[in-house]
Formats: structure tokens, sequence, C-alpha cells
């Protein structure tokens, strides 16, 4: 009778080596290009004049706002009153920065000279849209204006409002005549605003273009909000607010940097506490009579727009 052949074990000391042996190294992925990475709005509010946003970014939202646009040229005679106005409130208030016109001798962006300029009249609030609620919302701006015709309106007066969180305070030209047909306009969209749980416009509505604004100093007490560089959309969130007698930060105070959380340094723009009582009555007393004319101060609306992201869609009143 044959034996059988030994079957051959390792010895402990071998187990126990290949026991605390190191477990193989994972090799380490190559990084993504940066080309091919989300793009992120950078939250600097040093890149736009010091501007906030109230609402933070949120991947896949969209800022919307609807409004009805008004289209200036160069060598209408709003506009020139509208430069001429600026001046004075500048000299007033210098941290003032111009909204849809500039000074041709002096653009605050560097950027040349344009062949026409456009203001804003808004219909909503800034209204934040998930992207399968984009074509919805389009559609029922689309409708709307199959509802209603086109109309006269006019500016009455320069005024002054700020935005519902008081970080900016605007300089604004108040729709006198046409009130009623704009607050038709926004009325109508109320369902579809509601519809995607969105604020509804102001119950008493002051319909205004803004022209210009500065930013407004912020109580210690109160945190500061996110950053909002959208001028179009902070354009559209106004609401009344009693003005002080304060006098403006002069830009000729030293700016001291402040200290960035990587140690960067920031610059720290002028505010203000409010406007001043002298600007808006200097403003009517010098312009208020030429802005209130036929020939100047007004306007056929026959048009609106909605601006959803980057995207502007627009549509004909044609009820």
């Amino acid at each position: 009778m044959k034996r059988g052949a030994l079957v051959p074990y390792g010895s402990s000391d071998e187990e126990e080596s290949a026991a605390s042996a190191p477990p193989p190294k994972k090799r380490r992925l190559p990084e993504l290009q940066a080309s091919l990475l989300p793009q992120v709005p950078a939250d600097n509010s040093a890149l736009h004049q010091g501007r906030m946003r109230t609402t933070p970014h949120i991947e896949g939202q969209f800022a919307a706002y609807v409004y009805v646009p008004l289209v200036l040229e160069r060598s209408s005679a709003l506009y020139k009153l509208l430069l001429k106005a600026y001046t004075l409130a500048q000299n007033i208030v210098p941290p003032l920065h111009p909204i849809g016109i500039f000074n041709d001798t002096d653009p605050s962006d560097g950027a040349k000279p344009r062949a026409t300029h456009e203001l804003h009249v808004s219909l909503t609030r800034p209204t934040y849209l998930s992207a399968h609620q984009r074509d919805e919302f389009k559609r029922a701006v689309k409708s709307m204006t199959r509802a209603h015709s086109e109309f006269t309106a006019s500016f009455s007066m320069f005024a002054e409002l700020t935005n519902d969180e008081r970080t900016r305070i605007f300089l604004t030209l108040e729709i006198g005549a046409g009130h009623a047909e704009l607050k038709a306009l926004s009325d109508t969209l109320v369902p579809a605003l509601r519809s995607i749980r969105q604020k509804e416009f102001y119950a008493d509505p002051r319909f205004h273009a803004s022209i210009a604004w500065a930013l407004l100093d912020r109580s210690p007490s109160t945190p500061a909000p996110a950053q909002d560089f959208s001028s179009d959309i902070q354009s559209s969130t106004s609401s009344t607010y009693p003005l002080s007698t304060s006098e403006p930060t002069s830009p000729s105070e030293p700016v001291t940097p402040l200290r960035g959380s990587q140690g960067s340094t920031m610059p720290q723009f002028p505010t203000i506490p409010d406007f001043p009582p002298t600007l808006v009555e200097s403003l009517n007393r010098e312009f208020g009579g030429t802005l209130v004319s036929r020939q100047v101060g007004m306007f056929q609306v026959g048009e609106v727009c909605v601006r959803i992201g980057k995207e502007v869609s627009r549509w004909d009143l044609v009820g």
C-alpha cells in the first residue's frame, strides 16, 4: 500500500510575514483639467464694485426677472437729460454708480461709448427658477403679452428707493402715466409665480427705471448677505425707505484694505448712510420740468422681456 504524498504546509513564520506585508498602493488618478470642471461663480465683491449677492448661488438654479425695456439713443433728449442729471447727482454723492447710462467723457467701466443704452422697468421681483421651470415661465410671459396691447407711459419725477435687504440705494425715474397698465401686466404673472412658489410683485408697486446706485452702510449687528452681482435684478428689488440727513462718505478718504480668508487683501468700497435730502430735491428742481414734458419723458411700451440667467427673451404686446 502506497503512502499518499505529504501536503506541504507553510511555517508559522511565513504566515506572519505574509500577513504583515503592506497592501499594494493604489494608483492615484490624474486630476481633471480646469476646463473640464464645472464653473461656479466666484463670490468676490471686489470684482463687482462691492455689490452683495442676497441669494447664495445654487447649482442648477437660474435668476430671472421680467421687465419692460426702454432703449435710449445717444441723440435722444431723455438720454442727454439723464447724463446731465447723473453728473449733478455724482457731484452731490461721489460714490454713485450709473445704471444703463454713463458719462461719455468718463465711462465708469472703461468701455467704449455704445450707440444705444437700455433702461428697465421691472414687473417682477427677482425670481429663481430650476432648469425644468424655465420654459414654463417663458410661456407664461409670452401668454401675458398676447393678452395686453401697446400703451403710452411717462416718467413723473426723480425718486430714491432701496433694495429689500438695504444693501444698496437707487436713484430712479418714477412712472406716472402707464402705471395702471404696468400693474395689469404684473398682476397677470401672479398665478405663474405662485405655481413655482415665488414672491409676487409688491401690492402697491412704485414702477420705475433705476439710473444709478450706491452702497449703503451695514449695521455691525446685521450679518452681511451673500454677494449679488446682477445689477439688473437688484434694480428690480426695490421698496421705499425713509432717508436720513447724513452726508455721503467722501471717496477721498483713505481706504483700508480688508484681510481675506486666504490672507489676501480686499478693497473696502465707499458706502453712504443714505442719500442726502438735497439730492432728489435738486434733481427735480433742475430737471423735473423737462422730464415730464411729452418730448422727453414719454415713451411707448410695446415689448416685454424676461431674463433667465444670461438669456433674454422678448415678445411684443399684441393683445
